[in-house]
């Protein structure tokens, strides 16, 4: 698992059945010793959590692992929001994620 931000939501008037009312979202790693925005940007599908963007989340960057958590296994996902972050316990880097 990985913690990102979103960045931001993507819109598809046209998409694969699999994804049919999931929301797509802009996210991007957080490096874990500074919280700041680290890589590269991906689309993850959330399926369920209502993440958006400013929010600090958890994500799941593996194909299979995905399909598996949508109950999908044909479904053209590789990335998905697995939780949202409420808190981190490091000290010196849970005020840099919020």
């Amino acid at each position: 698992m990985i913690v990102a931000r979103v960045l931001g939501n993507i819109w598809a008037t046209k998409k694969h059945p699999s994804l049919n009312k999931l929301k797509l979202l802009l996210v991007q790693a957080l490096d874990p010793l500074t919280g700041q925005l680290a890589g590269d940007i991906k689309c993850a599908v959330d399926s369920c959590f209502g993440a958006g963007p400013g929010d600090c989340v958890l994500i799941v960057d593996e194909g299979s692992a995905a399909r598996k958590i949508l109950c999908d296994p044909k479904a053209p996902v590789r990335t998905i929001v697995c939780g949202i972050v409420d808190a981190a316990s490091n000290a010196k880097t849970a005020a840099k994620y919020h």
